[in-house]
């Protein structure tokens, strides 16, 4: 099973903790945002770690292509989902919509450009690096939220993140079109 390695085990390792750190944010305890927030940040540094060690070792697999991309969007659709629920204010829950509309629109042009048969597929860009970590400081700082400045700067991150993410997506459908239309 060459497609299993530890960069791999580490993608599959931010999977399993999307509904753990779920579940202990819902625990009624002082300390479960505390610990949900950690579990998220930890499972976040693998996101970075993971791709690093692919490439330092030269594993990188389709298998750990496929699901790379499939475990940040479970992490990041989760914690959206605990934010906008928590806050309840549409100042966190219309962002936090227009990043999951986004992440489901580019997870179907990338199934769409691999069923037509573009060998390329779709490139993750550095804005899309940018916005991957700007996300993960904004839901990072949102589901620990200990105190009102800390509220601040992930709202303030979390808007930041919207941008990039609308100039991502721009990004890839530009690439889309006309990679697959204009050549």
């Amino acid at each position: 099973m060459d497609f299993i390695n530890i960069p791999t085990y580490l993608t599959l390792f931010r999977v399993v903790m999307a509904p753990l750190f779920t579940m202990l944010f819902y625990l009624p305890m002082s300390w479960a945002s505390t610990v949900c927030t950690v579990i998220f940040f930890v499972a976040a540094i693998t996101d970075w770690f993971d791709g690093f060690l692919a490439r330092r070792w030269n594993q990188t697999t389709n298998f750990g292509k496929f699901l790379d991309p499939v475990a940040d969007k479970v992490m990041i659709i989760s914690a959206l989902i605990l934010i906008a629920e928590h806050f309840h204010v549409w100042w966190v829950t219309l962002p936090s919509s227009s990043i999951i509309i986004r992440e489901v629109i580019i997870l179907a042009l990338r199934e769409w450009v691999a069923g037509i048969g573009n060998g390329n597929g779709i490139k993750v860009s550095w804005v899309s690096k940018i916005k991957t970590c700007v996300q993960m400081l904004a839901l990072t700082a949102l589901l620990w939220s200990p105190y009102e400045w800390i509220v601040i700067i992930g709202v303030i991150a979390l808007y930041i993140s919207v941008l990039l993410t609308f100039w991502s997506m721009c990004a890839y459908l530009y690439y889309a079109w006309h990679n697959l239309y204009n050549c």
